[in-house]
């Protein structure tokens, strides 16, 4: 079971986890990559690359087939799967072995059991582990579904039973939200793991999201390594995790620790994998599933136990026993991860893409970023939109906290847009600075959603400063000869010039002068004098005599700028824009780049505002697209199965004449 090359089955940051551990090991890593992200950074930081397709996920990093062609061809005597992707497929566990390679994770068969949400309650029940009142029964008719969930009393929470991540799931209230909820979800399954086979769970709306780490050899021993709280959620999805959990008690960790275990143990286990529990108020805890494969929030297990996962995943995979015993086992301080995404906060949270221009992660004590970009890349619309992890360590929660939000404030990105605002916001929401967060925070911080802050009138001035300064500098450029300390100057004092710019859909007025080196700018009753140097990246501001480091990129009449927030994005507009907005006009875009699944709707179809027109899929989730207004469907402009840029028309409607009225 010996080895000495890994391929690594997978891509982004996770690739470049596994590698750095492979390389302290003296292993030869072995990335894939396709024409989507050939420039990514995993690429370039393995030993050697093997293309595996243009860029769907369909013909490269879930296609089995071009996987172990790479690794035949490249001599890798093993895989690791990462997370997500084929990292819990059964069928791709059973070609590894086929093909005589070792899969760094469990065998086919304890991955077979524990994937399939319906089989884990079965043998979860069977060992006594606690579980949610629910049904994993073979009859998947609707009205065996919807007796089922009677039974149980709403809310209910439907699964799909191949599920994870988040995708195949949704809350049915009551009832009459039940047919509805089956049916996404099944659609949703089928899409992402080809099975629509559903499992029903009484839903549990307050609960703590609690998960325990655990490691496995083929010797007959199973650890568990502490728990994580992850029950900052969105749409089921992990947002913020940290270790130790804030409010679980000793005994309690030791009975979660043992149920883990037991788990595991029940098919008999070997490698990393994560046993799932809901933590009532109550302090029962119940069985919610079991992730075969590493986890995107192990690093904070990482942080408190001094280990590392990666290392001891491979150690088993080479038939090594665990060099450590429970009694070894001691965690240390705490620590908090969040998740940088590629989305779009105050549209919904829907996936972004778009250019890296600027990444400059921070730096501190007790700090780890694990990212998988870099600049010039583009972010692509065909992979998970997980950016980066910004991980916090201290000696207390309140160190932790405090270094993680400096962490978020001072990671600089600018190009694609990203949910850093929102995860500043969310880390100081009284409910999680105080540890009592559990998985309705989001539901009762943002019933509205979320949207960032409006500028500052000094960031405003800053953006208008930079794009005059860059054009002035250019114009000079292209005269030639012109000293640097005559720009700006004249016998007589010039007029100011007005520029408009718009900024998370508001629009601002700024009146610049030159005086020299230094731009007079005014917004309203605000007014500064902002000197601007370049030094190095950074930009050197010195604003009414203070001066601050800035982070900015400038292209075709728009500014980047790094904030506090996340990032500034400033256009300039000629004129104040007074055409109908979207959300009156009836023409409906594509908010994100995607592929229509299917079409709800067809032309001469009378709708009403929130009626689904079509289903998108985008960054393996789907995304339902809805009529804006009430009216007749006029046009539609799109087929299923095509691929869509961000803003192409979708369809038109035509308004009922009392529209808004």
């Amino acid at each position: 079971m010996r080895f000495d090359t890994i391929l690594i089955a997978n891509r982004g940051e996770i690739a470049l986890r596994i590698i750095r551990t492979a390389r302290t090991l003296g292993l030869t890593t072995i990335a894939v990559f396709t024409d989507a992200d050939a420039a990514a950074p995993h690429v370039a930081a393995a030993d050697r690359a093997f293309r595996i397709g243009t860029g769907p996920v369909g013909d490269s990093y879930l296609n089995a087939d071009r996987l172990l062609a790479a690794a035949r061809d490249s001599g890798a005597q093993a895989i690791h799967p990462g997370y997500g992707f084929l990292s819990e497929n059964t069928g791709f566990a059973e070609a590894v072995a086929q093909a005589g390679l070792v899969l760094i994770g469990p065998s086919p068969e304890a991955m077979r059991i524990m994937g399939d949400k319906a089989a884990a309650r079965v043998a979860m029940i069977a060992s006594d582990v606690p579980c949610l009142p629910g049904y994993e029964g073979p009859d998947q008719s609707d009205e065996a579904l919807m007796q089922a969930a009677e039974r149980i009393g709403y809310p209910v929470m439907v699964k799909a039973a191949a599920g994870g991540g988040g995708r195949g799931m949704r809350l049915a209230e009551t009832a009459e939200e039940m047919h509805a909820a089956l049916a996404s979800a099944r659609s949703e399954a089928t899409a992402a793991f080809g099975s629509d086979t559903l499992i029903l769970e009484c839903a549990l709306t307050e609960a703590r999201h609690v998960e325990i780490q655990i490691i496995g050899d083929a010797h007959g021993t199973v650890l568990h390594l502490g728990e994580r709280d992850c029950s900052v959620q969105r749409r089921h999805q992990k947002i913020i995790e940290e270790a130790p959990c804030p409010v679980l008690t000793e005994d309690q960790r030791a009975r979660m620790g043992a149920a883990a275990v037991a788990a595991a143990q029940s098919v008999d286990y070997t490698g990393a994998g994560t046993v799932e529990f809901l933590l009532d108020g109550d302090g029962s805890f119940y069985f919610l599933e079991m992730n075969t494969r590493l986890q995107v929030e192990h690093p904070v297990t990482e942080c408190v136990t001094g280990l590392d996962l990666v290392e001891l995943q491979i150690a088993v995979a080479q038939g090594a026993p665990l060099p450590l015993a429970q009694a070894d086992v001691q965690i240390t301080g705490h620590a908090i991860e969040a998740r940088l995404y590629a989305e779009v906060p105050a549209n919904g949270f829907l996936p972004a893409t778009g250019p890296v221009h600027r990444w400059h992660p921070a730096e501190g004590d007790g700090l780890r970023i694990d990212a998988g970009i870099t600049e010039g890349q583009q972010i692509s619309s065909y992979y998970d939109p997980m950016l980066a992890k910004v991980v916090a360590h201290g000696p207390d929660r309140d160190t932790a906290l405090r270094r993680l939000q400096h962490g978020i404030a001072e990671t600089v990105l600018l190009g694609c847009e990203t949910n850093a605002a929102f995860l500043a916001d969310v880390l100081a929401q009284p409910a999680f600075v105080t540890g009592e967060a559990t998985t309705g925070l989001l539901a009762q911080a943002y019933p509205e959603g979320f949207t960032a802050a409006p500028p500052e009138p000094q960031e405003v001035a800053i953006a208008a400063s930079l794009l005059l300064q860059d054009r002035r500098d250019r114009m000079a450029t292209r005269a030639g000869g012109i000293d640097a300390d005559l720009l700006g100057w004249s016998g007589a004092p010039l007029a100011p010039t007005s520029l408009r710019l718009r900024c998370g859909g508001e629009l601002h007025e700024v009146k610049l002068r030159v005086c020299g080196q230094v731009w007079q700018a005014a917004l309203g009753e605000a007014a500064f004098h902002i000197h601007l140097t370049q030094c190095g990246e950074q930009t050197v501001a010195e604003i009414d005599g203070a001066r601050r480091s800035i982070h900015a990129h400038l292209g075709a009449g728009r500014v980047w700028l790094a904030s506090k927030a996340g990032q500034r994005v400033f256009d300039e507009v000629a004129s104040y824009d007074t055409a109908q907005s979207i959300e009156t006009s009836g023409q409906v875009v594509a908010p994100m780049p995607g592929v229509v699944l299917n079409i709800e709707c067809k032309q001469g179809d009378r709708v009403a505002a929130g009626d689904i027109l079509l289903v998108m899929e985008a960054m393996k989730m789907q995304h339902r697209i809805v009529a804006p207004i009430s009216g007749q469907v006029a046009q539609i402009g799109v087929t299923a199965g095509q691929q869509l840029d961000a803003g192409t028309e979708i369809a038109e409607i035509t308004p009922d004449v009392d529209q808004g009225k």
